[in-house]
């Protein structure tokens, strides 16, 4: 099966070029290396996590806070979807109330999301560049895309967060908890990728949150299930 899910790819870089300069600064080998991995990595998201939400009633009820709040605020429903992926959150999150954008770090992703969850703008973009304006959101997603982060990155990737975010909004966040050190991933995949993977502590993301001008609304946590490698960790925060 996966190597049929590479074989059948439908990935064309030619589609989606234009998107491509919003990197800004920040490409390196490390962020060539996982760019370059989820473009092969992404008709194998899109089978494998296909109708996972659905399977993930803790998931869906952070999710579904995170919308409640932002709705509560006032602020308009305009959210981010950073590390968006296939886009497979953007329909729970618009059944939620608010609005959805995706953008993703990987072309290849941003193809698969458009494709399979047509309807919602995609933008290719690092976390640390986001082709957003100031205080132009309610909120923001960041559902298991921080992780990639090296320490050196995260100041800048936060910043950018709380700069897009208006004050009152909220930002939510899902990764794999541990001890903060890196890991290379891609491995079990079978398709001969890796790149960097960090198990982050609670305290590092609070503190990375509170330092950009976040502060703490619930962290939590639940045990590794199934072939997880790691607990997971969660936490969603109002923008000062």
């Amino acid at each position: 099966m996966i190597g049929e899910i590479a074989q059948h790819s439908t990935f064309n870089p030619g589609a989606i070029n234009s998107s491509l300069g919003r990197y800004g600064a920040f490409m390196d080998a490390k962020t060539e290396e996982l760019r370059d991995a989820h473009d092969l990595l992404a008709e194998f998201y899109a089978d494998r996590l296909a109708g996972a939400l659905d399977r993930m009633p803790l998931e869906q009820a952070l999710l579904g806070l995170f919308c409640d709040l932002v709705l509560a605020a006032d602020l308009g429903g305009s959210v981010a979807d950073v590390g968006c992926g296939t886009g497979r959150l953007e329909p729970y999150l618009a059944a939620r109330g608010v609005s959805p954008r995706g953008a993703d770090l990987s072309p290849g992703m941003i193809s698969v999301a458009r494709r399979d969850h047509p309807g919602f703008r995609y933008d290719v973009a690092d976390v640390r560049a986001l082709p957003f304006e100031d205080a132009s959101l309610a909120g923001v997603v960041c559902w298991y895309s921080l992780m990639y982060l090296a320490p050196a990155s995260r100041p800048a990737a936060f910043a950018e967060l709380a700069r897009v975010v208006r004050p009152g909004g909220y930002l939510v966040t899902a990764f794999k908890a541990g001890d903060d050190q890196v890991r290379r991933g891609g491995h079990s995949t079978g398709l001969g990728v890796e790149f960097d993977v960090y198990w982050l502590s609670p305290g590092e993301m609070e503190r990375r949150a509170g330092d950009a001008g976040f502060a703490t609304v619930f962290w939590g946590g639940r045990p590794a299930e199934g072939q997880e490698g790691s607990p997971q960790g969660y936490l969603l925060a109002r923008r000062s």
